[in-house]
């Protein structure tokens, strides 16, 4: 009977390699721009997905300024001078004149007009000809100049409809809602935390192992994590490791490595599918192989 139970007490205990605590790879939601908060419907626990809109910031004013750089933009389009229009008085003149000097040198031609009356009409035509140039170059530019003029004011404009889309909060990243630091009604700042969310399917337990653990774990290992399941037995899954330190640091007081003796260790992280048992703070321990004792 000694032999059986002291067999059974051996086969009841548990043994570790490393402990740690559980973590999630948490991410702070902040404000990208500045008004009232009108609408903000989240709740700390509440389960996200990435691209889900929860509210919005005041942006009436943003909106206003829109209109007024808008309103610009027109008033400057309605300065630009029409160019065919402007010329086309001088283009008929022209015109006018090319026929008159075809007239001309028929006359010529017939001895029914003198060769200065020809003269006189080339000479015209080509001083309307510099008239038009110089009209079209000085219309071309008032024209380019107030082109110019409208460039920044659509630049400004692009910048409030950005800052206009960011009014809408919009969700990032599928998660929970871990914390939650605004409420609707409240002033916004850009920078200013608004909640803080994390993705629980996947939890990470950061644990610790001495040195002369090193070789036994590598990237990519899978391994068992345990934690206790309230009936004096344990939960175990399995994890891999993810991350493992290359700087050692002395042991933190509230964890315990499989070497107690050790003063320094290795911090390591294990990834876990989440069925939803592991909270973050919750204490778990790693087993690198069940020969581990």
């Amino acid at each position: 009977m000694v032999v059986i139970i002291l067999s059974a007490c051996n086969t009841n205990q548990h043994s570790f390699d490393a402990s740690g605590s559980f973590e999630a790879e948490e991410a702070i939601i902040s404000a990208e721009t500045q008004g009232m908060l009108k609408v903000f419907n989240i709740q700390e626990g509440q389960i996200l997905q990435a691209g889900q809109s929860i509210g919005y910031i005041d942006s009436v004013q943003l909106y206003l300024q829109k209109k007024k750089l808008e309103a610009q933009v027109i008033a400057l389009a309605g300065k630009k001078p029409n160019i065919p229009v402007q010329l086309s008085a001088l283009q008929e003149q022209l015109r006018t004149s090319e026929k008159e000097k075809v007239r001309i040198a028929n006359l010529v031609k017939g001895d029914a007009a003198t060769p200065k009356q020809l003269d006189d009409i080339n000479a015209q035509i080509e001083v309307l000809k510099k008239q038009i140039e110089a009209q079209k170059s000085s219309l071309s530019i008032s024209s380019e100049g107030i082109n110019k003029d409208v460039i920044p004011l659509r630049v400004q404009i692009e910048q409030l409809e950005d800052q206009l889309g960011k009014c809408h909060i919009v969700n990032p990243i599928a998660g929970t809602v871990l914390t939650k630091y605004a409420e609707a009604n409240e002033m916004a700042t850009i920078g200013k935390s608004l909640y803080k969310i994390a993705d629980l399917s996947n939890i990470i337990l950061r644990a610790y192992i001495t040195g002369n653990q090193l070789p036994q774990i590598k990237l990519n290992q899978n391994v068992i994590v345990s934690i206790d399941d309230g009936n004096r037995g344990y939960k175990e899954t399995e994890g891999m490791i993810t991350w493992i330190s290359d700087k050692a640091e002395f042991t933190p007081k509230t964890i315990q490595t499989k070497d107690e003796r050790a003063n320094m260790v290795y911090a390591i992280k294990v990834k876990v599918k989440n069925d939803g048992t592991y909270k973050i703070g919750m204490y778990g321990e790693v087993l690198f192989n069940r020969t581990s004792q």
